[in-house]
């Protein structure tokens, strides 16, 4: 079953993609401030999101890991 269908895999995606783009932007912060607009401004916003929202997202893995060691 693809990522798109599975809700619980569509979730795990975009949790890695707002991690993923806040370490990036960490390390290269010029590399997604240009484009902060667009199709490629997806990834400024997920850098964003993991900057503002770090306990959030940090809670979500939490779960996302205990729902997975044990629930399934």
């Amino acid at each position: 079953m693809s990522a798109i269908l599975n809700v619980q895999s569509l979730l795990t995606v975009i949790l890695l993609l707002i991690c993923t783009c806040a370490y990036i932007r960490s390390l290269a912060p010029s590399l997604l401030d240009r484009n902060k607009t667009g199709l490629l401004g997806i990834f400024w916003k997920c850098a964003r999101i993991g900057e503002r929202k770090s306990p959030y997202v940090a809670v979500c893995y939490v779960v996302m890991g205990f729902s997975i060691l044990f629930i399934q």
